[in-house]
């Protein structure tokens, strides 16, 4: 069953809270398909069966307080939790992934936090390692309202009104708004993922002949 047939079989509270849940703990570090539940959820939305305003606050409200607490965790973890997770779940919190996290955060900053929001790796490791890494919190708190806010808000406007339109323009064919958003959602992150993976690279390239030249 598709992740947005199965949410038309519950009630909108829960999923409400399913979508705060999910993203909450993709936040905090845990591989969890957030952006898929959000995205399912949006167009629910936008075919009246759960109220979008509601979706973007539930959905921002989780990444914030997630993001939050993955914060706490990875500051009193530091990097031996990343090396623990590491071993564990080499596919999300490999060396390789956590030294192009850690480039960024260190070279950037806030804007780390911000942008991370947009992809889904590093929506996974901004928390955590902005904790391991000592960012101010008042820093972190205040990319992390604005990212949260951003991507959640965003990306449920963005899905509701496109399901709308393909509603309106293309009745009985509801599944053409499943694939204008998908396709857009995929586009977006795939262009968002190339240009973090490229920054990460030039700044990795950056480290090192400044390592030699030392």
């Amino acid at each position: 069953m598709h992740v947005e047939e199965w949410l038309q079989t519950i009630p909108a509270i829960w999923v409400y809270a399913l979508v705060g849940a999910v993203i909450g703990l993709e936040s905090l570090g845990i591989p969890l398909p957030g952006e898929i539940v959000l995205v399912s959820s949006a167009l629910l939305a936008a075919k009246g069966v759960v109220d979008p305003v509601t979706v973007g606050v539930c959905a921002s409200t989780g990444a914030i307080v997630g993001d939050s607490i993955g914060y706490l965790i990875g500051k009193k973890g530091g990097k031996p939790l990343f090396d623990r997770l590491g071993r564990r779940f080499p596919k999300h919190f490999g060396p390789e992934h956590i030294a192009k996290a850690e480039s960024m955060f260190q070279r950037h900053g806030m804007w780390a936090v911000f942008f991370g929001r947009f992809v889904a790796l590093l929506r996974i490791l901004a928390g955590p390692l902005a904790g391991a890494l000592r960012m101010p919190y008042w820093q972190f708190l205040v990319a992390n309202v604005l990212g949260g806010i951003a991507w959640a808000g965003g990306t449920t406007a963005a899905v509701y009104y496109l399901g709308v339109v393909a509603e309106q323009w293309l009745k009985g064919f509801s599944w053409v708004g499943l694939v204008v958003a998908a396709l857009f959602g995929i586009t977006s992150t795939l262009w968002l993922r190339r240009r973090v993976a490229a920054r990460a690279a030039g700044d990795v390239t950056a480290d090192a002949v400044s390592a030699r030249s030392a």
